[in-house]
């Protein structure tokens, strides 16, 4: 999973046949969202503040689950 450059979140993974993300925090805890558009991950990639594009354009936009601790 690339690293990214966050205080809150570690690392984001991608799936474009599933349009599935996934996302690493910090404390370890891991969530995957559905139906992420493949825009959305380059973008949080790029980003300056990954938290910051994560909490503004993800969290609350697409359905997300916590899979693991």
């Amino acid at each position: 999973m690339p690293q990214l450059k966050s205080s809150n979140l570690a690392s984001a993974e991608y799936q474009p046949e599933s349009r599935e993300l996934t996302v690493t925090f910090q404390n370890g805890a891991v969530y995957r969202f559905q139906q992420v558009p493949e825009f959305h991950y380059n973008n949080l990639l790029k980003a300056n503040s990954a938290g910051g594009y994560f909490a503004s354009r993800i969290r609350g936009t697409f359905d997300g689950v916590k899979v693991s601790e």
